[in-house]
């Protein structure tokens, strides 16, 4: 998988890599399935590589893989990371820009379960997170709002609070920033808002969806903020 890797990620962005053995029935060898997050990297992959001896002996048969049946999978969302490197790629470091609009903490305001955490000795520390993604070469902007929770073990120990505070921070950042990029950097273009278009000629636009407009990308700074304040646990 590593040679694979090695070798494929020179034409874009990976989005999986797999390799596996050969059914008995089908005899000695194996087989891979690679899946790129643009088709145009894709298709130059196998242009170049099919019938190559790429890290083996024997040349390699590439093939384009057009059904979809075998494969199907639960589409998971991005980490934060994957979508930054994705947006560098090919956006470029200078093509978009995040910025954090608020990150409150919201610990306590579900007071249903307070007397159960009482009895368990074990509480949790929550915060709420709104960023804003923007690509200034096409005049657009996303946002995106996430809960980010961290147990507290021992309640009594300052040192802890701290530290599961940090935690639950830097996780409804991640998760916030990764519910922005998620309408940008995805190829179910009838389910985002933005969506990036990457054609043959690589020059990449950027196409907006109004129907798929939510709630948190037409409001106002103050609006959002109030919004958090008010439904901190509904929004993620």
């Amino acid at each position: 998988q590593h040679s694979l890797f090695s070798v494929f990620s020179t034409f874009g962005p990976l989005y999986s890599v797999r390799a596996h053995r050969n059914a008995a029935v089908a005899g000695p060898g194996s087989y891979a399935i690679i899946k790129f997050y643009s088709a145009g990297d894709a298709s130059r992959a196998q242009r170049a590589c099919n019938g190559q001896r790429l890290f083996q002996k024997s040349p390699l048969k590439v093939c384009v893989c057009t059904k979809q049946k075998g494969f199907q999978q639960q589409v998971l969302a991005l980490n934060s990371n994957k979508c930054q490197e994705l947006a560098n790629h090919y956006l470029g470091f200078n093509g978009w820009s995040s910025r954090i609009i608020t990150l409150q903490n919201v610990s306590g305001f579900d007071g249903e379960n307070e007397e159960l955490e009482k009895t368990l000795q074990k509480r949790s520390v929550k915060y709420l997170c709104a960023v804003e993604v923007t690509l200034p070469n096409h005049g657009l902007r996303t946002r995106g709002v996430a809960l980010g929770e961290a147990d507290i073990e021992n309640s009594e120990d300052p040192l802890e609070l701290v530290t599961a505070s940090r935690r639950a921070q830097k996780l409804a950042t991640g998760k916030a920033l990764s519910s922005a990029f998620q309408k940008i950097v995805t190829t179910h273009v009838s389910h985002c808002l933005f969506c990036l278009l990457v054609p043959e000629n690589g020059k990449v636009a950027v196409e907006y969806n109004s129907t798929q407009e939510e709630l948190t990308d037409s409001l106002t700074e103050e609006e959002l903020k109030g919004l958090v304040e008010v439904n901190p646990v509904d929004i993620e």
